[in-house]
């Protein structure tokens, strides 16, 4: 066997799922055995066999893939159980295993992901798929890069055909339901069982939370500040003219995308511009457009 097959053979070896015991299976998805496996590559010593030697790397891939996951979408975990929850994490992580040096973005094709796999969602589908997308924002809102915000001066010589860039820290999301009250919730008891029960949440198994929801479309800006994020509910309007922004139209293309279909009168909509504008420059919302600098990566 050569270097190449060695290390290949070894990493298929590590990351096999576990079984609910979370020990090592007894044999691959090929059907060897992993004993034999095993001893393809890894000596014996005189406490442990080969088998044993190789489960300690095959679990410890495993439970730390699983608890950087659980930290990154808590609420969720909480709005499934942990078994369910569990369950959608192993499936998930087999299609789209850890392929960077940092687990920053293990979770980077999840809401793709469980829009193709709506089983592993439990009763309240909609719900914990709105949940999943504003975790994931808090993600994308935390380590994105910043550019310099528009001046006031820049935005009072706006024009209609004027472009302009977005905060690549800025995420917007629609939903069908009020998904930024129920993560601010659970995330609040997640750090109060931290700090009561003394012991990693994640780590804790969890009966499903019993929520009463209501279904309402809601905008969602998620967004840094002095590096603390924040949640800001926004109209359809300023949603549409935002996305339109950030693809790229020409102001007042954007405007005009914004205001489709809106059931703002149009005696109104120059007072909710006003509006707007001085929230996202208070917020430093808007920039120049210019290449977005790649997404900081967190070790």
């Amino acid at each position: 066997m050569n270097l190449e097959t060695m290390q290949r053979r070894m990493l298929a070896a590590v990351m096999l799922p576990l079984t609910p015991d979370d020990t090592m299976r007894e044999r691959n998805q090929a059907g060897e055995r992993m004993a034999d496996v095993a001893a393809e590559f890894v000596a014996p010593n005189d406490r442990l066999t080969a088998f044993e030697r190789l489960e300690i790397y095959n679990r410890q891939y495993w439970f730390r893939l699983m608890g950087a996951f659980a930290e990154d979408f808590p609420a969720l975990r909480r709005v499934l159980g942990s078994r369910r929850f569990d369950a959608l994490a192993v499936a998930y992580l087999q299609e789209h295993p850890s392929r960077s040096f940092t687990l920053r973005n293990l979770g980077r094709e999840l809401v793709g992901w469980l829009e193709k796999h709506p089983e592993y969602l439990g009763r309240r589908k909609r719900l914990a798929l709105d949940v999943a997308r504003v975790e994931w924002a808090c993600v994308e809102a935390f380590d994105n890069g910043e550019l310099a915000p528009l001046t006031a001066e820049e935005i009072g010589g706006l024009t209609g055909g004027s472009r302009l860039g977005l905060q690549p820290h800025l995420q917007l999301l629609e939903l069908d339901f009020p998904a930024d009250d129920v993560v601010l919730e659970l995330h609040q008891r997640e750090r109060k069982g931290a700090s009561e029960g003394g012991a990693r949440p994640e780590m804790e198994e969890m009966e499903p939370e019993r929520l009463e929801v209501e279904r309402q479309r809601t905008w969602l800006a998620v967004h840094r500040a002095e590096n603390s994020l924040y949640y800001r509910r926004i109209t359809r309007e300023e949603y549409q003219t935002l996305k339109a922004i950030a693809s790229g139209l020409g102001l007042g293309e954007a405007l005009e995308a914004g205001f489709r279909r809106s059931r703002i009168a149009l005696a109104e909509r120059p007072s909710a511009l006003q509006e707007w504008f001085a929230h996202w420059a208070r917020l430093g919302w808007l920039s120049k457009l210019e290449s977005q600098p790649e997404n900081e990566e967190r070790a």
